[in-house]
């Protein structure tokens, strides 16, 4: 019999708890069969895409390589949980405004990223948004166009920090 635990984790703002959890199971592959969170996407499987990209205690991380127990006790926000259907949040709204997506795989994943940067550095450079987003693989829209959004989301930001 294979060794389970219960991870129990602050996500998306709630306190949610999985139990019988194997200790195979990374937080990506607990995020989308348990907690059905699809937004994260396997893509790559060994950290290299960004498309799995969750924030935990405040950091980008590929939800792929992160084991689920590694988690427990953590606050991790999905993309689920970045917006209402009522109201999307500033980065959404630009990457939407600013048409910086296309197949839309790898948005989940670079706006987090984004998210990630702001939220450390409000008022990056055009260098530092490149940096953030280089561990995000995208194939169909190029960076430029998600450079500007993020650009574009912290002014608004900046103008109405509580957005």
């Amino acid at each position: 019999m294979t060794d389970v635990t219960a991870v129990t984790m602050k996500l998306n703002g709630v306190t949610r708890t999985a139990s019988a959890v194997p200790p195979e199971t990374t937080l990506l592959a607990l995020l989308r069969n348990q907690f059905n969170l699809t937004g994260a996407k396997l893509g790559c499987d060994v950290g290299d895409c960004g498309a799995c990209t969750v924030i935990v205690d405040g950091n980008a991380v590929n939800a792929c390589l992160m084991l689920a127990a590694q988690a427990d006790g953590s606050d991790v926000l999905t993309i689920e949980g970045l917006a209402t259907l009522e109201r999307l949040h500033p980065l959404q709204k630009a990457f939407e405004d600013n048409a910086s997506l296309q197949c839309g795989f790898c948005g989940p994943g670079v706006i987090l990223s984004a998210k990630a940067l702001l939220d450390e550095n409000p008022d990056p450079t055009q260098q530092e948004i490149r940096d953030a987003l280089s561990g995000n693989l995208c194939r169909c829209t190029g960076y430029t166009k998600m450079i500007e959004a993020v650009q574009v989301a912290a002014r608004a930001l900046r103008a109405k920090p509580d957005a």
